[in-house]
């Protein structure tokens, strides 16, 4: 069983690390959403948790409530809960988000979710689009492969609405009006799993079919050279 433990009263969802995005948004309610996009991503949703989530425009470990995972010395450890104020001395929660699994294999983990519905806008960007996309977008991305010229992926939690302004004009600028209003309700998640059959890699340059806010991402799921002070930290667990 992938989901472990739904309390939509609280707005927190337990699932197993192999839980695939498929199967999280399948068991959640409606009008309820998770802190990663409606993508099929190899790894899963703990394939997200590692690399430190997907395109998101949000803080996402902040997301991440608590999570079980099995340090390289083959402890299994427990971080965070189901509440956010539940952390004493290190916050190994944030500093597994991210860590390509640096800090061992993750078993399972709890994230918040938020009320709304996902609205999806296709168009022409630059790198610059991501940092001038409007508040009420959760997700953006640049997309190299869908179209000879890149193409920006936004999704914004809510109803689709005029009130989201700032539309993509031209090479990654936005205009100071115009609306995202033709939006379209996202009703299915988007599997991309044949992109990436080697893993969702972090790579810089033409190679990266993919780019968010953070990371050019390509296929191919190799680690990042890990500082020293997180590889001690590593091997201390």
């Amino acid at each position: 069983m992938s989901v472990l433990e739904l309390n939509a009263a609280d707005q927190t969802v337990t699932v197993s690390a192999s839980c695939s995005c498929a199967e999280l948004y399948a068991a959640l309610p409606p009008g309820l959403l998770p802190p990663v996009p409606p993508l099929e991503l190899p790894g899963g949703v703990g394939g997200l948790v590692t690399r430190g989530g997907f395109g998101q425009l949000f803080f996402f470990s902040a997301d991440v409530l608590g999570l079980t995972f099995h340090s390289p010395s083959g402890r299994r450890i427990q971080a965070g809960g189901r509440t956010v104020k539940n952390v004493q001395g290190y916050d190994l929660t944030r500093l597994f988000v991210g860590s390509f699994g640096a800090l061992g294999e993750l078993e399972q983990v709890t994230l918040r979710l938020r009320p709304g519905h996902w609205s999806a806008w296709t168009g022409p960007g630059g790198p610059e689009a991501l940092e001038q996309l409007p508040a009420q977008a959760r997700f953006g991305w640049l997309d190299r492969v869908v179209a000879p010229d890149l193409q920006l992926r936004v999704l914004f939690a809510g109803p689709v609405s005029s009130t989201v302004t700032g539309n993509a004009t031209g090479a990654g600028t936005f205009a100071d009006a115009g609306t995202f209003a033709d939006a379209e309700p996202v009703t299915q998640v988007e599997d991309w799993s044949a992109r990436f059959p080697r893993g969702l890699g972090v790579a810089t340059g033409p190679a990266a079919q993919v780019q968010d806010a953070r990371f050019g991402w390509a296929d191919g799921g190799a680690r990042p050279d890990v500082p020293p002070l997180f590889q001690r930290l590593a091997e201390s667990l």
